[in-house]
């Protein structure tokens, strides 16, 4: 189970985010509005692909599709029928299915000179680049609990980055 708190922690931990002024607790990302938290603050509306809406329905008990018409524009999801790693994939992906290509690309899709370690996977190269890391030299620069607190980011892509930057003579920062 997790928390309204937990949630807020998650979206402010995306890049570019931003508060929507106005009534509802509401959050955007390029001027896009990705969750809002329900007036109870009992659940959280996600936008999301209609794939990806009808996917968090099989995965998470409770949900409901949000509609505008006929068409799927996501999910409403309680707050307590998710644990702490769904809410993180959950909101990472509306914020990614909203968030301008610049952000959602890896360093190599964007055509940037990159040593990451391509082993790393897409979810964590995508990470690190949100949050402007595109070198071993940049990660050399920050912690690693700064590294693994990225959406994405997991045990195992720590550990590739550890060896990655030891083999190329560079420790955290």
């Amino acid at each position: 189970m997790t928390t309204i708190a937990h949630v807020r922690t998650a979206v402010r931990r995306l890049a570019e985010v931003s508060r929507v002024e106005g009534g509802a607790e509401t959050w955007a990302i390029d001027g896009r509005e990705f969750l809002t938290v329900t007036a109870d603050r009992g659940s959280v509306e996600l936008q999301l692909p209609a794939d990806d809406a009808e996917q968090v329905l099989l995965d998470i008990p409770g949900s409901r599709l949000l509609r505008r018409g006929s068409r799927t524009t996501g999910v409403v999801i309680p707050i307590d029928a998710m644990n702490g790693m769904q809410a993180n994939a959950v909101i990472g992906r509306s914020w990614a299915s909203r968030a301008p290509d610049r952000l959602t690309r890896t360093p190599v899709e964007a055509g940037a000179d990159s040593d990451l370690p391509r082993s790393l996977g897409r979810p964590a190269t995508a990470a690190l680049h949100s949050a402007g890391i595109t070198t071993l030299a940049e990660v050399s620069s920050r912690a690693p609990a700064e590294i693994a607190a990225l959406h994405g980011v997991g045990p195992r892509a720590v550990r590739l980055l550890e060896e990655a930057l030891e083999a190329a003579g560079l420790a955290w920062g």
